[in-house]
């Protein structure tokens, strides 16, 4: 039975395949595209060098740091602290060594909810990432949280 009103084979496949995907969304994260879990570039430096190179104009010249984030003791240390509005989360695996990551869960794109127990915890489906590199400590999440750059100055800690 091979009629034009009857759907091929590859058709249907094809559909089923985008409703996948359709149904593949991020939730817990209401309003976060797949641009989410992935950290946005940064912009060239004022001396032309590419993101993440550190540039060779004067310090006066330096772009200044963004608000600050957190104070240092705001971070408990063997724990940390997640700031859901910035997407990041900041920890302190040991006194005075502070670390950031995206708090984008790498699984299905939950925003990580708490720090307890040594590791970053996300809600929506149990994984956990360690807290002083935040590799995969239990899955589901196939890979670990991105880094962040943080600036620890005094007392002050700022993202970029």
């Amino acid at each position: 039975m091979s009629g034009a009103g009857r759907a091929s084979r590859r058709a249907v496949i094809a559909a089923g395949a985008g409703a996948l995907v359709a149904g593949c969304s991020k939730y817990g994260d209401e309003g976060a595209g797949p641009e989410a879990s992935e950290p946005a570039p940064s912009p060239a430096s004022p001396s032309g060098s590419a993101p993440g190179e550190k540039s060779s104009a004067p310090a006066a010249e330096q772009p200044p740091a963004g608000p600050e984030l957190a104070k240092t003791s705001d971070i408990p240390v063997g724990g940390g602290k997640v700031f859901k509005d910035r997407k990041v989360v900041v920890t302190q695996p040991e006194r005075g060594d502070f670390k950031a990551f995206s708090a984008v869960c790498t699984h299905q794109g939950c925003t990580v909810s708490d720090v307890t127990g040594g590791t970053i915890n996300c809600p929506c489906h149990g994984s956990k990432y360690r807290v002083a590199d935040a590799s995969v400590a239990d899955g589901p999440a196939p890979r670990p949280l991105a880094p962040q750059k943080i600036t620890v100055t005094g007392n002050s800690i700022t993202l970029g």
